[in-house]
């Protein structure tokens, strides 16, 4: 039997349920902690282990779902295997310690939960030729995350980061921009595009596309120069009659025919073209780029290029046509392709497919496909009794994600228990290309037409105490950078320690989000201090080294953690920040062989 290895998600945990204050005033909560060396260049099966475990300190159920050969079926016809090498952590010593200092004594993710309340901002790490991940240093690579001081204290409505520039919308809606790529003279961020109460933004080769409340799109050029050089645009004032010029340059993309009371919704971008969905769930393209217009198919309007382009602005938005009438609920954009997904569960790809980023295999005829085409999930699917539905689209670069719940069908002549009618299994998948480990899926390969699967991610199971039952660990969310990507998982997650008297208990912390890795890794981009690509997802580690390091104790002693641990990413929880309550999360953006962790609203 060979040994024992789990994979990322090693971590037997005792049961969520048994946080409950009965448990907690006869027993100490125990985290128990395994290997956690990942599976590099291996394609094991997946393995779903309910273990019930006796500890120091009480006694824990634990769901643990990791990657190995079968370990069940010759259990009895063999000798017992070698003892598993369990980490077992030793009592902490809390005397003297009040309830809240002991939490932070005893858990690694409760002080990561504080301290991301406590401290908000941005962390970015990776390439900073551009200055854009270190505004104030002069270093080539950041290794590991680094907060970026003019940030400090700030929340933020959205982020993206390229090589050369970086832009931000605050916590009011104003847009800032920094890097080499607005300016070798101006080190901070600086607001550029203001007054619009913007929500999100999305960036181009040398533009950035922002979308307000209200609806209105804006494009604004990356570069200070071209901001101060380009037409001004002519806006209203409060008072009647009154107007005045931008104080920069920029662009407003407004889709003609909109219905009453139809607006954008949401805004996607690759290097050269823009996605726009509206309310009413229709497609609009357009070009985002001032150097290059879309020419590999990314616009979906069959035989669109320069030449061929109608009377107007060369960015104005052009509806999709062959989508009218599918309800489109989601976009995503790689550089050179784009992803919808209709409300029905259908996803339909267009534009660049020469790496396999559409969801199927490239033609000899062309490396592109100009109109929307459907991706044949259902055949990912065949002859496993599962019916998938596509939940999320993520793209970025070359690459393509898809997340699905499968739900177990009866078929016909199969012995399907009835109680196991319905149940969901949550999967990842991935296309494109893969030559950097950007596929997630433990492969090196050039080009990946038929979606495949991310083991490591997929199939995972949790218990939900709050429901009583064992529930699927979807994805929450997924950034896709140039050659690299972050998941952040949606498993149950704790930030009510302390709020209350059932959740009172010295041994009651918080814990977040779990967020995993993988790709490119050349400029640090991934965050764990190495340079090696990674093909499989894995943990970094927490954002603060304080979080591990030292612990300050009462009467100002501090004492050093000896155990690792990962980060976690902080959900959702209105807490008080600057005297005032405000709904806060820490979200991943990976950008162009970058990436950050912010404070956002």
């Amino acid at each position: 039997m060979p040994p024992f290895n789990p994979g990322p998600r090693a971590f037997l945990e005792t049961c969520h349920a048994c946080r409950s204050s009965a448990f907690q005033r006869s027993y100490r909560f125990q985290r128990r902690q395994l290997s956690s060396q990942s599976h590099i260049g291996r394609t094991p099966q997946p393995v779903v282990l309910f273990a019930c475990f006796l500890g120091v300190g009480g006694l824990g159920i634990a769901t643990h779902k990791y990657y190995d050969y079968p370990i069940f079926t010759s259990v009895l016809a063999e000798s017992p295997p070698a003892p598993v090498d369990v980490k077992i952590e030793k009592t902490k010593k809390r005397k003297g310690l009040s309830k809240e200092e002991n939490r932070e004594n005893i858990s690694s993710q409760h002080l990561q939960v504080k301290r991301s309340w406590e401290n908000p901002g941005v962390y970015a790490w990776g390439l900073n030729s551009g200055r854009v991940v270190a505004p104030d240093s002069d270093e080539q690579t950041i290794r590991t995350p680094r907060r970026i001081s003019f940030f400090d204290g700030q929340l933020l409505r959205d982020i993206k980061l390229d090589r050369n520039f970086g832009a931000a919308i605050t916590e009011n809606g104003d847009l800032l921009q920094w890097g080499n790529g607005f300016s070798t003279d101006v080190r901070q961020p600086t607001a550029t595009l203001t007054g619009k109460n913007l929500k999100s933004l999305t960036i181009s080769r040398d533009r950035i596309l922002a979308l307000g409340l209200d609806g209105t799109v804006y494009s604004v050029p990356g570069a200070k120069e071209d901001q101060e050089k380009g037409k001004k645009v002519s806006e209203s004032s409060w008072i009647p009659l009154v107007s005045y010029n931008s104080t920069i340059s920029y662009r407003r993309l407004q889709p003609q025919n909109l219905a009453w009371n139809e607006r954008v919704k949401s805004i996607a971008s690759g290097a050269e073209h823009l996605l726009i969905l509206t309310s009413a769930g229709r497609l609009f393209t357009a070009a985002s780029s001032s150097e290059e217009f879309p020419a590999r198919g990314q616009l979906g309007i069959p035989g669109l290029v320069w030449t061929t382009r109608p009377a107007g602005p060369y960015d104005q938005p052009h509806e999709v046509s062959t989508l009218r009438g599918f309800e489109i609920a989601a976009i995503a954009a790689g550089d050179y392709h784009s992803l919808a997904l209709d409300g029905e569960g259908r996803v339909f790809a267009f534009g660049d497919n020469s790496s396999g980023q559409l969801g199927f295999d490239p033609t000899n005829e062309s490396t592109y496909v100009d109109a929307p085409s459907l991706i044949p999930i259902q055949q990912l699917y065949t002859n496993t009794g599962l019916s998938p539905t596509v939940k999320q689209i993520f793209a970025g670069g070359n690459n393509s994600f898809f997340t699905i719940d499968a739900a177990t069908i009866a078929r016909p002549g199969s012995d399907v228990k009835p109680s196991t009618l319905g149940r969901i299994t949550a999967d990842t998948w991935s296309s494109g290309q893969g030559i950097l480990g950007t596929l997630g899926n433990g492969r090196w390969t050039h080009v990946q037409g038929t979606p495949t699967k991310l083991k490591t991610l997929s199939n995972l199971f949790e218990y939900d105490e709050t429901i009583n039952t064992v529930v699927p660990i979807r994805l929450r969310s997924l950034s896709v950078g140039s050659t690299h990507a972050a998941a952040i998982m949606d498993n149950v997650t704790h930030v009510q320690a302390g709020t209350s008297k059932v959740t009172d208990s010295e041994n009651d912390t918080n814990w977040g989000a779990d967020v995993v890795w993988w790709g490119g890794n050349e400029y640090f981009q991934i965050g764990n201090g190495r340079r090696n690509n990674l093909s499989v997802p894995g943990y970094i580690a927490p954002l603060d080294s304080g979080s591990e390091g030292l612990v300050e104790g009462k009467g100002g002693k501090s004492g050093k953690r000896k155990e690792e641990h990962r980060f976690q990413i902080t959900p959702r929880h209105a807490v008080s920040v600057g005297g005032r309550k405000v709904s806060v999360e820490q979200r991943v953006e990976c950008g162009k062989m970058v990436s950050c962790v912010y404070s956002g609203v």
